[in-house]
This record gives structure tokens, C-alpha cells and sequence, in this order.
């Protein structure tokens, strides 16, 4: 962790607590077969069944001496409860005086409806909308019959980021992660929601950029509105490509 601190010459550092599943296998620490290992021991679960390498990690990471921010983002939270345990293993970690941000994945729905009593709770939140979109939609994001229907740009989802942002108010920031951060359609709905913070691939960062400057806030927010309210996920895309399409090119 002090290594990629010092690459990062400055820049915040976020680091995610361990969270096992079948997308991201540890081959140092396997884990036994489960009939549904996406409802599973998953992010906070796993630490709670394993906290002892909870604990490493999170004394790692505040072991890192930076200039710039550090935090510490704890995954798949469903309840109050599940983040006061992370906080005050984190607190036990580090001390409260030289404890780094503390934040939330908030990837699961429940997360999302119940933002406004776990924002007392934490720095930042940061919604994944992979599993976010898994989990709303009830679709496996990894199954093969099911490819490009598990949109995180579905109502559905969008309605859960907007309730994120509107929990959250408070915090210092509230970010986006997933495949949905690295979508330049998305950027422009995204910041009309109150999203202050996309965490997109670097080869999407330039795009997103250009995008986004094309809009004023209130055009973002027009266009969230109606994103809110659209009938499909591919409505919402369309809205999405007439809006970002340059003027003459739209149809």
C-alpha cells in the first residue's frame, strides 16, 4: 500500500477491504463451495467470518504515511449494525487519531434505501452499480443468456443512486464505481443525480471529461429527471445519446 501511495505522488489513495466472489477469486484464500455464493460470504461478511484478516488489512493500510488522503471503503453493507462493527474495527486498527476515511460500498439495495442513517456513520459512501444493478435487477450479471441486460442505467437503479445521494448529503463525497463510471452516457445522468466523484477506467477519463463540460448543471439535472421516469434502461440510453449527440447530429 505505501508503494502505490508513493506512485500516486500526492493524489487520495481508496483502498477496498477484502471481498471475495466468483469475479474476483483469491487464490490465497479459497473459499468453500456455496449454492449461492453472490448472496454468500461476501465483502463485510467474509471479514466478519475472517476477521482476523480484516484486522491485518486495515492495520496495513493505516500504516500508509501519505501527504493526501487515505481511505478505507468496506464492501457489501447491508445495515447500521455491519457498519458500526467495521468502524470500530477499523477504530481498534488504527486509533481514532490516526484513523484514515472511513466509507461504504453501497452495492446491496438495502444499502441504498437506508443511506440517510448510515451517513452519520462514515466520511464517504461509493455506490458499485455492478452488483447494485445484480441485485436490484435479480439477474446474474455473469450469466451468459443474460449479456447487456443487466444495466446499471435501468430506472430502477438510477431511482437507488438518486436515493443514495439524497441519504447522503453530509458526506464529503459520494462516488460511483463499475462499469456505469466508465460509461460517457452515463456521466452527464450521473452528475444531475448529485454525484460528485466517478471512479472510471483512465482510458475512459477523457471522454467522460468532454462529455460532462458539454452540460450545465441544470441540464444534468433535467436530464436525470427524465432518465428517472423513462419506461427501460435502453429508454434511458436513447435520452442519454440525444442529449451528448453534437447539434446537427442528433435526429
Amino acid at each position: 500500500y505505501q508503494a502505490v501511495a508513493d506512485a500516486l505522488e500526492g493524489r487520495p489513495l481508496v483502498i477496498r477491504t477484502l471481498d471475495p466472489a466468483g469475479d474476483k477469486p483469491l487464490a490465497f484464500l479459497p473459499t468453500p463451495p456455496e449454492a449461492n455464493p453472490a448472496l454468500g460470504l461476501r465483502g463485510v461478511r467474509a471479514a466478519r467470518s475472517r476477521p482476523d484478516i480484516l484486522d491485518a488489512q486495515l492495520r496495513a493500510i493505516c500504516s500508509v504515511r501519505s501527504e493526501a488522503p487515505v481511505a478505507v471503503m468496506i464492501p457489501m453493507i447491508s445495515s447500521v449494525e455491519e457498519t458500526t462493527w467495521a468502524r470500530e474495527r477499523l477504530d481498534a486498527a488504527c486509533g481514532r487519531n490516526n484513523r484514515p476515511l472511513f466509507g461504504l460500498m453501497i452495492e446491496t439495495p438495502a444499502a441504498a434505501v437506508i443511506a440517510d442513517r448510515l451517513a452519520p456513520l462514515v466520511d464517504f459512501v461509493s455506490i458499485g452499480t455492478n452488483d447494485l444493478a445484480q441485485y436490484t435487477l435479480a439477474m446474474d450479471r455473469e450469466h451468459p443468456s443474460l449479456t447487456g441486460q443487466c444495466d446499471a442505467l435501468h430506472p430502477a437503479v438510477l431511482r437507488l443512486i438518486g436515493q443514495t445521494v439524497a441519504g447522503a448529503r453530509g458526506v464529503k463525497w459520494v462516488g460511483v464505481c463499475g462499469g456505469l463510471a466508465s460509461d460517457p452516457l452515463a456521466a452527464p445522468i450521473l452528475v444531475g443525480l448529485g454525484v460528485t466523484e466517478l471512479s472510471a477506467a483512465p482510458s475512459a477519463v477523457a471522454e467522460i471529461k468532454a462529455t460532462v463540460r458539454r452540460f450545465t448543471m441544470e441540464q444534468c439535472q433535467a436530464l436525470a429527471r427524465r432518465a428517472l421516469i423513462a419506461p427501460t434502461a435502453e429508454a434511458v440510453r436513447t435520452l442519454a445519446r440525444e442529449a451528448v449527440a453534437p447539434a446537427g447530429d442528433a435526429q
